[in-house]
């Protein structure tokens, strides 16, 4: 089956206001961002996401959210959006904090068809016991905060039960792919790719180099074609940032 759009346009172009979203990503490394700037500049709005982190103010899911394109975020990490934080703080925005690895397993675990799982991340805070807030209202009070889960002792410890994760669509970057949607991811770029790939019941995935079925060793393949459903080639000469280089000084 051959899986290939024509553009990252071509490959977005049914995703719809409200829909939601599993982007892959850590930090800046992975972003699909061809992909992120098709939707952009489709125009859709009203977008749920979930993903690690929300990029920054000017890459990333951060070109979406500057513009106020996502309604609700749900991730580990926010620390490096000031325009997040300001959406956050004035009720623009509802976000649901959740533990990476939590985060990382309720993707994988949605991509695998288990409802939930229990898991000890959380237990004893309000992660667990609920009151987290999720949106502000504009004068600084909480409109909403996050409902207690389920608690449950097994074999003496105390565990919290977690809903896994399904989206509408999934957005990743690979280095590379065939045509039936395997893919191969680079190093660290690894992180997050694959769990919004299986996550997603759409799922686009951009690759610098697309190969024809067969040429990629299937040891070497990271995440199989069956949870791919579009793939698009955009090239090895793409900007790929960095989020904060440290350098010793010159001596």
């Amino acid at each position: 089956m051959d899986k290939t759009y024509g553009s990252p346009q071509e490959a977005v172009a049914d995703i719809g206001d409200g829909a939601s979203l599993a982007v892959g990503g850590f930090g800046l490394c992975g972003n699909p961002m061809q992909l992120i700037s098709a939707l952009h500049d489709k125009g859709v709005s009203g977008l749920s996401v979930v993903s690690n982190n929300c990029g920054v103010d000017d890459w990333g899911l951060g070109i979406l959210l500057a513009d106020k394109r996502i309604a609700k975020m749900t991730s580990s990490y926010v620390g490096e959006n000031k325009e997040f934080a300001r959406q956050f703080l004035s009720g623009e925005l509802e976000v649901e904090l959740t533990p990476q690895g939590t985060l990382a397993e309720k993707l994988r675990a949605g991509g695998c068809g288990i409802a939930a799982f229990y898991t000890l991340a959380g237990v004893g805070t309000q992660v667990a016991e609920g009151g987290l807030p999720q949106k502000y209202n504009a004068d600084g009070s909480v409109a909403k905060a996050s409902e207690p889960k389920e608690t449950r002792e097994i074999n003496g410890t105390t565990y919290v039960l977690e809903d896994s994760i399904t989206t509408d669509f999934g957005l990743v970057h690979a280095l590379k792919g065939d045509t039936h949607g395997n893919l191969v991811f680079d190093r660290s770029a690894r992180n997050f790719n694959p769990l919004a790939a299986m996550a997603g019941r759409v799922t686009i995935a951009q690759v610098e180099e697309l190969v024809q079925p067969g040429e990629l060793d299937p040891d070497s393949i990271h995440l199989p074609g069956v949870y791919v459903q579009r793939i698009v080639a955009v090239g090895k000469d793409i900007e790929k940032r960095i989020e904060k280089r440290t350098v010793r000084k010159e001596v």
